[in-house]
Parts: C-alpha cells; sequence; structure tokens
C-alpha cells in the first residue's frame, strides 16, 4: 500500500482573479477585492482521481482545510491518519510543519496543493531533513514555473497512483513584490524527486524570440468597434506597443478600437497604431467582465517550455470572460516548436473540452499554424 502525505495550501491562487498575481503577503487585499479560495476544490479533483486509480492507498494529512476535509470527501478504503489541526491563519510555517509530520510517518510521496511558493515550503523542508522524498504538485497557486506540478489536479491524482519512478528537478519561486511591477526575478529554491510521467510540467521558460511582424501583423487586423482582452508576457506587450500604448507585462489589459478604426500607416517598416482606447490596465476578472462589449476577443500567448495558455499567470482569463469572448493565440515559430502543444486548466470541464482540438496561432505578419489543444 502507498502511503501518501496530503497538504493543502487553502489561500493559494487566490490573487490570480482578482488581478494581484499570487497571494504571498496579499491575502487581505485578495479577501478585500472578493477572492474566493480555489485550492480545496483542485485538491478534491486530484484526490477523487487518486481514490478512481488507486483507492487503497493511505493518507497522512492536517485536520480540516489543509486537507481532511477533501480527502475525506473522496473515497478511499481507509481513514486518513490526521498529524494536526490546522490554524485559524494558515502560513507557511504550518505547511512546513504538515510536511515534518509526514516524514516522521514515512510517507512514500508528499502531494501538496499550491503554487511556487508552497512548492518551494515543501521541498526546503525535506532538504533540511536530508530525505529524498519525492514531491508532486497539484496546481492551484497564480504562478507556475516550478517542473514539480502535474499539468491538471485529475492528471495529479494518476500520477500520484500509478508512478513507478521518480526523476531530479528543479523548485523555482519569484518575488512577488517584483513581479506585481512587471519584472521577473526566479530564484532556484531547490532539486528535488518528481515522479514521472508526461503529464508533468515543463520549467517556464523566460525568454523569447522578437515578435515585431507577428505584433505589426495583428494591429493591421483589428476590426472596428471590438474590445481586445490582451493577456500578459512578452508577445503581447510588442502586440500592445503596436496598438499604441504601454500594456502591463504581468497583468490583463483591455484595450477597445473606435467604429471606424483604421491603421495610420501600412509600409514595410510595420503598421501604424490603430485608432482605440484602453479600458483597463492590469484588470481583474470584474473589471475585465465590467469592459466586455459587443463583440470581444481574447488574446493570449502560451508560456514557454509549457504550452498553457490559460490557468497560469492570467486567472483573470476566467471562465466567465471566456465564454463571452473569441479566442486569438499568438506565438513565434521557436516557442511553437519548443512546446508541441497547448494547454487549459480552468476549473470548468465544459468549457476546457469545448476548447480543446486545433487552434490556428498567428506566428508572423500574415502566417499562421495550427496546433491542437489537449
Amino acid at each position: 500500500m502507498r502511503k501518501i502525505g496530503v497538504v493543502v495550501n487553502p489561500i493559494a491562487g487566490m490573487g490570480g482573479r482578482v488581478g494581484l498575481k499570487g497571494t504571498d503577503d496579499s491575502v487581505e487585499e485578495a479577501r478585500s477585492r472578493g477572492a474566493e479560495p480555489r485550492a480545496p476544490h483542485r485538491a478534491r479533483a486530484a484526490l477523487e482521481s487518486l481514490s478512481t486509480h488507486a483507492s487503497d492507498v493511505h493518507i497522512v494529512t492536517v485536520g480540516g482545510i489543509m486537507g481532511e476535509d477533501e480527502v475525506r470527501s473522496a473515497d478511499f478504503d481507509s481513514a486518513p491518519t490526521v498529524v494536526h489541526e490546522t490554524p485559524a491563519e494558515t502560513t507557511a510555517e504550518d505547511t512546513q510543519r504538515a510536511v515534518e509530520a509526514f516524514l516522521e510517518h514515512d510517507v512514500d510521496l508528499v502531494v501538496f496543493v499550491g503554487g511556487d511558493g508552497t512548492a518551494a515550503d515543501v521541498a526546503e523542508t525535506i532538504s533540511r531533513a536530508e530525505r529524498d522524498t519525492p514531491i508532486l504538485g497539484v496546481p492551484a497557486g497564480v504562478k507556475i514555473y516550478s517542473s514539480v506540478f502535474a499539468v491538471t489536479p485529475r492528471a495529479a491524482g494518476r500520477i500520484a497512483a500509478t508512478y513507478e519512478r521518480t526523476e531530479r528537478r528543479e523548485v523555482n519561486d519569484i518575488d512577488e513584490a517584483a513581479y506585481r511591477e512587471g519584472s521577473v526575478q526566479s530564484e532556484l529554491k531547490a532539486v528535488v524527486n518528481v515522479p514521472v510521467a508526461e503529464a508533468v510540467q515543463s520549467n517556464k521558460q523566460l525568454s523569447g524570440g522578437s515578435v515585431e511582424t507577428l505584433a505589426a501583423g495583428f494591429a493591421s487586423d483589428v476590426e472596428p468597434g471590438t474590445t481586445y482582452v490582451l493577456g500578459p508576457g512578452s508577445t503581447l506587450g510588442a502586440i500592445k506597443q503596436q496598438l499604441g500604448f504601454e500594456g502591463s507585462p504581468l497583468g490583463v489589459d483591455v484595450w477597445r478600437t473606435d467604429s471606424d478604426v483604421s491603421p495610420t500607416s501600412d509600409s514595410d517598416e510595420g503598421v501604424g497604431s490603430p485608432a482605440g482606447e484602453i479600458l483597463v490596465w492590469d484588470g481583474s476578472e470584474s473589471d475585465i467582465l465590467a469592459a466586455l462589449g459587443d463583440r470581444n476577443v481574447v488574446v493570449v500567448s502560451p508560456i514557454g517550455g509549457q504550452g498553457f495558455i490559460f490557468g497560469r499567470g492570467n486567472q483573470q482569463l476566467s471562465p466567465a470572460v471566456l465564454r463571452q469572448s473569441e479566442l486569438v493565440v499568438v506565438a513565434s515559430n521557436a516557442k511553437l516548436d519548443e512546446i508541441g502543444e497547448l494547454r487549459v486548466d480552468i476549473d470548468d470541464p465544459d468549457l476546457e473540452s469545448s476548447l480543446r482540438g486545433w487552434q490556428k496561432v498567428r506566428v508572423g505578419r500574415f502566417e499562421h499554424r495550427l496546433l491542437r489543444i489537449v
């Protein structure tokens, strides 16, 4: 029987849909903006998948919302071992305390639900104990840069039940304060053992090639009276500049064309900025929803090395936004060659299913490629 430690960071990901880029040191602000917990139901999805694939596992967890509540909702053959209770307000120290207890119970695997900060807490605790216990992340945070996460919660459950070997992978975290200001400062926190599976994501790649012609082509094709919801990243940054404004580099901006829009120039040197106005800069889900018009287009670029177009760093682009919008994906050829396929992770199985299939991706001024959303 496989023994698995399960710990849930109940505040992970709360800042995503309200535009905070993360929840470290910002829990109260997230709550004041109306943020709701995201981690518990993602934990439940992972545990239900784990139970389906191996109901005879034994779970060691934390009482209440840090694990026990969701473990008991899944159909396991035995009751969980509870190491201690969840405090009224959780901190990183509570995650570390849980992992220390899991190691005392000699678990075979630590499954955590959270983001990169939680991954670092888990990995550093195992390192301090001089153990090599493997870990596996259920993605629930805003930023997921580390290569220790399954691509979806259900994939995490399946991997935890069926993996046969592990490999060394990196845990990275970034400075959230700098991230909110538009600067990505990534730091290697640990190298840990992780189950080997195709559904474990790669590290997020932070660099990319030139996309000037792609951006110029996009700007030349904007249509009158259309609301464009422009996601984060350097590729979208080039498009925002071509549209005539300095966008939020790591946030979501909303820009609407005039009803009689036309480019100011069209030459070999590029396309001038079409007429339009910024409706939202670095918006939350509610900001974006309030700005939507009669015709809306969400524009995103996949994360290098991973292929996610939704669910990593852009949770503001929620199912409610996507259901009212068309989709445009843009990327360089080099990025598409690297990732091979696109992914979504948006907590809405019906919408995820409708998005799957072949997607046209703009790669240049006129050129497009087809890539499958899996």
